[in-house]
């Protein structure tokens, strides 16, 4: 959660503060540099959600909306830039981009789509929170 909030953060950032460079950057200007900065408002907002939840529970029905929230942004946007990247070899460097979204699609549909994991010695397990 941390790591994901770090990297959000910093790419919201960016966007946010630098829009007109990045789209300038892409070889795209005008007008689409606002929509660079409504995405690193997004993108910022969303760091925002997985900082405050990086010390929740997560899995089974706790914090479960941050989960498919989180798996759904990253695999959807995982397979767009993969997409992308396949259309003009000179985009290779958005296949590290769908590489690393990819990575953090598979960490949160591991943690959305199994439960919550307790420590051994720890006081609290599964099954005690099924009994309540």
């Amino acid at each position: 959660m941390a790591v994901s909030a770090i990297l959000m953060g910093l790419t919201g950032v960016i966007l946010s503060f630098f829009p007109q460079k990045v789209a300038n950057a892409l070889g795209l200007g005008g007008l689409n540099a606002i929509f660079f900065q409504i995405l690193g408002a997004l993108y910022f907002g969303f760091a925002m959600l997985n900082w405050t939840a990086k010390a929740n529970l997560m899995g089974g029905i706790y914090s479960r909306p941050v989960a498919i929230g989180n798996f759904t942004h990253f695999l959807i946007g995982g397979l767009a830039l993969i997409k992308f990247a396949f259309e003009d070899i000179n985009l290779a460097l958005f296949g590290v981009g769908a590489a690393i979204y990819l990575t953090f699609a598979i960490l949160f549909g591991y943690v959305l789509f199994t439960g919550p994991v307790f420590a051994e010695s720890g006081s609290l397990k599964v099954d005690d929170l099924n009994e309540r």
